[in-house]
Parts: C-alpha cells; structure tokens; sequence
C-alpha cells in the first residue's frame, strides 16, 4: 500500500481551457483514448448519426454540439492518477469555469493556431495568472492553413506575460503539415491525416540526417531555423518557474488526427505539479497533511434522470478520504457521512473507497453541501472561494400552470444552489428573477426545467441591467438601506442581499446617497457569505 504522500505524488490535477471551438472536447477524448480510459473516440456532433463526445452528457449539449457544464473525468497513464476537468469553452457559462479553476493545479490551454488567443481564452488566461496557475500550450488544428508559428508565439508571449518555451515545433502547415520536431530529442515525428479514432497513429520519429534529404526536406530546414530563432530568446525550461506561473510550455498537433496529443499526456505526467498547497482564512493547508480536508466546488442535479440525484463534487485538499466516514461540514457545523462518494468518467460513475488530495470526489447528498463548503475530519477551516459575479442580464420567470408554483421554487433554488444560473427573489418572495451572462444560460435553463423538473417555464424581459451585492459595517445600517428600496432589493439562492439598477449611473448616485454601505461586483462564497469589492 501506498503512503499518502506517494498517493500525492503521482496525482495530477489539470483543467482544459480554450476558446468555443478550438478543439478542446476533442483533445479531452484523445487523451481518454490514449490513457486506455476509452476505446472509441466521439467526436463533436456534426452530422446525424454521429456518436456524442463522452464529456458532453446533457441533452442540450448533444442536440447544439457544445460543452455547457464542466465535467470530470478521471484516468490512469504511466502509474499517474490525471484528474481532468473538463470546462464549458461558450463565455455565458464562465462563471462555471472560473470556480473549475479554483479545484486544479494547472491548466491545459487549447489556441486554435488559424485564431490565435480568442477572447474567451483571454479571459480564462487572466483567471490562471491571477492565481498563478501553470499553463500547458498546445497550438491546434495545425493541419489546416493557419497563422505562422512565430507569429502566434509572439502573441501568446505578449498577452500571457511569461515567456513561451517550445517543447515541438511544427514542420510546414495545411496540406503541407509533415509532422513536429521534438525540440528536447533533436528528433522529427512525421504526420499522417486521418486517424481520427485509432489509438496509435502511424507516426514515425527520424533523426534529422535521416529526412532532410526527403521530399520534406525544406520544410524540416525552415522549421528548425525557426525553432533556432526561438530557442536562442528563449529561457532554457525550468519546473519551478513553470509551476510559479513564469513559463508556458509549447506544444503544436492536430487533436482530431491524434497527432501531438500523447506528447502532451508525456508532459502533464512529468512537469505538472501534483497537489499543491490550499490557503484557508485560518491558515494554508498541505496537502501532505494527514488529516483530510476538502471542498465543494461544483454541484449537478440530475446527472441521472432516473435518480434525480444531487452530487456535490468535492476537491480533496489533503488528507485521506474514506468512504462511510464522517466529517464536519464548516459552515453549518454539522457532520456528514460520506456514503455512496463516486469518481466520474464525465456521466460514468464508479463506486470508490478512498481518495487522496487531487482527486475529485463525487458525495450524493440532498442540499447539505452547497458551492464553497468546506468540510474537514474536525478542524473548523474555511477555504477561500469560489466566485459568482454579478450577471448582466435579467429575466422574470413564470408559470402557466399554478398548481406547480411549489415545484418550481424547489427547481429553481437546486439550480440557483448549483451555480447554473442565478436566481433572486424579492424580500416579499412573490417576484422571481434569473440573472446571467448571456442568453444561452437561459435556454439551458428553460431546457432543464422543462426537461429535468417536468415545470415548463417563461421568461421575461425586465428593466434590470446589472446588480451589486449590499453589505454594511453593521446589521442595523444594512437593514435601513433595506428597507427603504422594497423593490430593489433581491436576495439570491444562499439569502445575500443585492440591490438590481437599472442604468450604470445609478450605482454613482446611490453609492454618494449611501456612503456607509459598500456595493460588490462578486461574491465570494467559503462557506460563509463573504464580499470582494472589485
């Protein structure tokens, strides 16, 4: 048996980031294959009769051929245990990905090489630097025609800050793509098209005075002139500056031809950082502690329709967890029997005993864990948080039907308690508002309660245009300001205040009318309601 420590050691916890469309489920399910976690690749459905990718298990994602919930999966390769967290790439499901982000110790990012740094892939770039997280580089869709690879390395440089450090470079592109030199081996890896579903592709790896005689041969010269220019402003690679958020390494490959995608598994395995170290409010917490902690940073419903069950996925932090033991969930003070805990192959489940820091477990439970928590074997901590931003767009929700009204309200605060999308309700509870990023949050929200809850829905459109949750030095000041705007004041699914505006220029009149309240653009949860001024 393992100790703990070398159960930490061979753990890797990673999410995969990019722009919509830029291949990122489809290198999710290349690295499924190649680890031996699947044997068949999906690919994003295109065509009818076209199989649905494995990370994609909603309805609506298989009818629309996008990611809209994060998913999880986990793997073995080369005696590593990988945890993959699969993200939604569309911008109106952000706030999802922003709290992935804060269960992983690195990030995959996908660029497509004909687009370059997008702007959702931006702002998930600033979300890593901001908690230092390391980032894996890989330039995709190389057998198309797309930018220059020196073109696309100075932009990544610039925007991410931090010095790019090739570990392939492409020979050639399109048409013209015959493969990547191994810049570490001196060595070429030809290309082959077309191997979209096959576990090993039919690449081949020369010396360079066995190909540079080839009918390649040019483009192999161009392409190591290239990777010359590049190494010699180069910092030579380092794993502390890379696991300090100070280097990013490069890969170039075509995911849906399976080309590029083991070297990439190779480096998740042998730079990435296994579990690091989680700062709570009372103090940082290792994760060869003995004592188990963890955190709740996503919940899903439904999972199972024939279930309707609730999981709470859990980021163990350090410790061993066990199945059947009890721990202390921090924010209520009670104690939770971890029974039935799960590990995930996207919708697959399997039944687990224990679990080690990096790894995501899977606890059912009916609404005593929610976003934030945090639970430990007894010490009382509380880990610093998960982010929800205030949404831009609000809609009024309703019914036909008034003998489901209750049915509704219990819908809707599962997927409010989720983090799907925001709901809000008066201070009087009649009026009901869902507040998000864009209209396709909606649609999989009116999907889901149609579908899911069996409570058609309608929406409609409100005069709200952006909100800041409310807090003040005491009780008594917040509860005055309160009181007097009834109809401004929401409260959202864990009860904190927030007062909903109408123009921008609301905000500067209300803030100089009331100088001792203080307006947030996100609330951060631990636990235990806590505001960050932004």
């Amino acid at each position: 048996m393992l100790t703990l420590q070398q159960e930490r050691a061979r753990r890797r916890t990673f999410a995969i980031i990019s722009h919509p469309d830029a291949g990122k489920t489809t290198l999710t399910e290349k690295l499924l294959l190649h680890s031996g976690a699947i044997h068949i690749a999906g690919s994003v459905k295109a065509r009818k009769g076209r199989r649905h990718v494995v990370s994609d298990w909603m309805d609506i994602e298989k009818q629309r051929g996008i990611s809209v919930a994060s998913s999880v999966m986990q793997m073995e390769y080369r005696g590593h245990v990988l945890n993959l967290l699969d993200t939604p790439g569309h911008q109106d499901f952000s706030e999802d990905t922003y709290r992935v982000l804060t269960a992983v110790d690195a990030a995959l990012m996908i660029i497509d090489a004909a687009n370059g740094i997008e702007a959702q892939t931006l702002r998930l770039i600033e979300v890593c630097r901001a908690r230092q997280t390391p980032i894996i580089t890989f330039v995709n869709k190389m057998d198309r025609e797309v930018r220059y690879p020196l073109e696309l390395v100075d932009e990544l440089e610039q925007v991410l800050g931090i010095p790019i450090v090739p570990f392939s470079w492409p020979i050639g592109m399109g048409r013209n793509f015959h493969g990547v030199i191994d810049a570490a081996r001196a060595t070429v890896k030809t290309f082959s098209p077309g191997w979209h579903d096959k576990l090993i592709s039919p690449e081949a790896v020369y010396g360079f005075h066995e190909v540079t005689n080839t009918s390649s041969g040019d483009a192999i010269r161009d392409a190591r002139t290239e990777l010359e220019l590049v190494l010699a402003s180069a910092p030579a690679f380092s794993e502390v500056a890379f696991h300090e958020g100070r280097q990013s390494p490069l890969f170039f490959g075509s995911a849906v031809n399976n080309f590029g995608v083991q070297e990439v598994l190779d480096a998740l395995v042998d730079i990435a950082p296994s579990p690091q170290p989680r700062p709570a409010l009372e103090r940082t917490v290792e994760a060869i502690e003995s004592e188990f902690t963890g955190v709740v940073f996503k919940i899903q419903a439904n999972m199972d329709p024939l279930h309707r069950d609730r999981i709470a996925f859990i980021r163990v932090c350090s410790g061993r967890f066990g199945r059947d033991a009890k721990y202390l969930v921090t924010r209520t003070g009670k104690m939770i029997r971890a029974g039935a805990p799960v590990s995930f192959l996207s919708q697959r489940r399997e039944a687990i005993e224990q679990a080690y820091p990096g790894d995501i477990v899977g606890l059912p439970n009916h609404g005593a864990l929610q976003l934030g928590d945090t639970l430990t074997s007894g010490e009382p901590l509380h880990f610093l948080g998960l982010p929800f931003f205030a949404p831009e767009i609000f809609k009024r929700v309703d019914i036909d039907d008034p003998m489901k009204v209750k049915q509704l309200k219990s819908a809707l605060l599962q997927l409010g308690q989720e983090g799907a999308i925001q709901v809000f309700r008066d201070t009087s509870g009649a009026s009901v508002l869902l507040g998000a990023f864009g209209e396709l949050q909606f649609d999989v929200a009116l999907e889901r309660l149609r579908h899911e809850y069996g409570v058609p829905a309608r929406l409609h459109e409100t005069a709200f245009r952006t909100a800041r949750w409310v807090s003040a030095a005491t009780p008594e000041e917040l509860a005055k300001f309160v009181s007097h705007h009834p109809g401004r004041i929401y409260q959202d699914a864990v009860q904190a205040p927030a007062y909903l505006f109408k123009t921008r220029s609301e905000l500067d009149v209300i803030s100089e009318q009331w100088p001792m309240i203080r307006f947030h653009q996100m609330r951060e949860s631990i636990g235990r309601l806590a505001l960050t001024q932004l």
